[in-house]
């Protein structure tokens, strides 16, 4: 028996070191038999200073005195849980300080100061410099999205940028994506941006340019479909704008899912009919600039339509007609219109021929001087051509002079072939080599024209056939043709 009690215990018995653990608490086992026991408490998950109710309470009274003596508010700080020392939050307050946040930054957004430098700062700021993002540059992507210090990097943020990834945007455009839209970074992936991917690719974007629509605008994946995306989606449908040629420009100008479509988009299309802008022109408008639909359009028709009125005399019929012809005329700096009406003028053309060519080619007010300049001359020179033919054909000054007009004109030239300027400039090469071979010279034509919602039309031809169109994509050439406008 003996033995058995002198056996060292298995297990070595804890000595309490009571002064180690409160030092504010020690136990007085002298005192009498009233004194209170001791408070002890498990640590918390921040590993702290072991700390009692009291010790805590006076703890947070400090860290908020330290919070009000630089300038921050602890108001919103009460119910969490904060550092067990002023130095540790100190510590916090400098590292912040040093990332480029400053304390109205903290006011702003007081949680912040609950994120622990060593568990949530330290690892989301290295994983955004991981994949891109400028470390010059962490301290505003902080300052627009402080939410970010209290993500999981392995649970929220690497799911988020291998989705992105997955849409096809390229893994350098991944810092610019989440630079400019932070936000994402915060979204589930189930919700919002799978559901406005699958809906654009329902109407007929390519999902191979679901990743530039994202690098170009990736505020459309936190859009939802049915109280954003849809009614806007509709309404220009309703217009007429065909679907196929409606995703084409979405793909190209995704920006304009940004437009409210109660505030800007129907007071704009408004704005167009009052303007005298007919309603079957409205989806060619719309698809040559389709910046249009966002402008403070009111404001700007009235100014053109009073500086084309005044300078060339076009009345608001005319400016309706020149407006469905080229949109960006309400866009155009007047100083940059008025360089080639003085041009013209500066030839010899009255204001009332410089207001027909006008009309008929609003393209001739983008139109560079220079390049008119020696496109009028070799048309006076060379050409010998009078100057009504130039008031009738303005286009002429839209061709260029060294890959079209020239080449062309050697061409008649050398066969002895006397012509309207349409006829020659106003075709395909494929069709003028055809007339060149012809054993007659054909009546001049329009160029080739469409009907929003129609079929492709040429002059001379039956309308295109409807398996020809579905499968090849008329659609597209008119979307490419109208933008290159």
């Amino acid at each position: 028996m003996l033995h058995l009690l002198r056996r060292k215990p298995r297990f070595p018995i804890p000595i309490l070191n009571f002064q180690t653990l409160n030092p504010l608490h020690v136990p007085n086992f002298s005192s009498q038999s009233s004194a209170k026991p001791p408070e002890y408490e498990m640590p918390s998950v921040t590993w702290g200073v072991i700390q009692g109710r009291k010790e805590r309470l006076v703890s947070r009274v400090i860290i908020s005195d330290y919070l009000k003596t630089i300038g921050v508010v602890p108001d919103e700080l009460e119910p969490l849980e904060l550092p067990s020392t002023v130095d540790v939050m100190r510590e916090r307050v400098e590292f912040l300080h040093r990332l480029g946040l400053s304390v109205d930054d903290l006011n702003a957004y007081p949680l912040i100061l609950a994120c622990s430098v060593r568990k949530n700062v330290i690892p989301v700021l290295g994983y955004l410099e991981k994949i891109g993002i400028p470390r010059a540059k962490l301290g505003e992507f902080v300052r627009n999205y402080p939410q970010v210090l209290h993500a999981s990097v392995v649970v929220e943020l690497v799911p988020v940028v291998k989705f992105l990834r997955g849409l096809d945007v390229e893994r350098h455009d991944i810092p610019y994506v989440l630079q400019k839209y932070p936000e994402l970074l915060g979204f589930k992936l189930e919700g919002t941006m799978s559901t406005s991917v699958a809906y654009l690719v329902s109407i007929g974007v390519s999902p191979r340019d679901i990743g530039p629509m994202v690098t170009q605008f990736p505020y459309l994946l936190g859009m939802r479909v049915g109280t954003k995306i849809k009614p806007l989606v509709d309404f220009l449908l309703s217009l007429g704008i065909p679907k196929k040629i409606l995703a084409r420009v979405l793909e190209k100008r995704t920006y304009i899912l940004g437009y409210d479509l109660q505030e800007t988009v129907k007071p704009n299309v408004e704005a167009l009919l009052s303007f005298g802008a007919r309603k079957e022109s409205l989806p060619s408008v719309i698809v040559q600039y389709p910046q249009i639909l966002g402008l403070p359009l009111k404001a700007k028709l009235s100014s053109q339509q009073y500086f084309f009125n005044l300078k060339l005399r076009i009345d608001p019929d005319g400016f309706a007609r020149a407006l469905e012809r080229m949109p960006q005329i309400v866009s155009l700096n007047q100083n940059v219109i008025m360089k080639p009406i003085e041009f013209l003028w500066g030839r010899g053309f009255s204001t009332e021929d410089v207001a027909k060519m006008f009309v008929k080619c609003p393209q001739l007010a983008a139109v560079r001087v220079e390049l008119m300049k020696n496109s009028y001359y070799f048309c006076k020179s060379e050409m010998k051509r009078s100057m009504e033919e130039l008031v009738e054909f303005p286009e002429y000054f839209t061709y260029s002079l060294e890959s079209r007009i020239k080449p062309r004109y050697r061409v008649l030239a050398s066969k002895g072939i006397s012509c309207s300027l349409g006829w020659f400039l106003n075709c395909s090469d494929q069709r003028f080599e055809e007339r060149m071979r012809g054993e007659y010279i054909d009546a001049d034509t329009p160029g080739p024209s469409f009907v929003m919602g129609g079929k492709l039309e040429m002059p001379g031809s039956e309308l295109v056939s409807e398996d020809e169109d579905e499968e090849d994509g008329d659609s597209e050439v008119l979307y490419r043709r109208t933008v290159s406008l």
